[in-house]
């Protein structure tokens, strides 16, 4: 008896070893948070530091997905229209007539 305990404990830890690689969130939590020790931030400034430090983008390394048409389209429409300084119900006259041109 055991043996088929010791047995299925040994199952049990390999099946569950997989579950605690570390993920790229994780790594980036780590990261942040030790630039936020080394910086000595405490309180609001640490909270502030984290969220932007785990909002910001991902390293070069990893590959930017390309936009779609429709993205590119909503891109270009939205630079002209802020270029031209249109606001409210301008702004959406001219979005709407842009995105349906092709």
């Amino acid at each position: 008896m055991k043996m088929l305990r010791a047995t299925l404990l040994m199952i049990g830890l390999l099946l569950c070893s997989q579950g605690f690689a570390t993920t790229d969130q994780q790594n980036k939590m780590t990261t942040c948070n030790a630039d936020a020790t080394a910086k000595g931030l405490k309180g609001d400034e640490r909270k502030l530091f984290m969220s932007n430090c785990l909002k910001a983008a991902p390293p070069a390394t990893e590959a930017v997905p390309a936009l779609t048409p429709q993205q590119e389209k909503m891109k270009t429409c939205n630079a002209d229209a802020t270029t031209k300084d249109l606001k409210g119900d301008e702004r959406k006259a001219f979005m709407s007539d842009c995105l349906k041109k092709k």
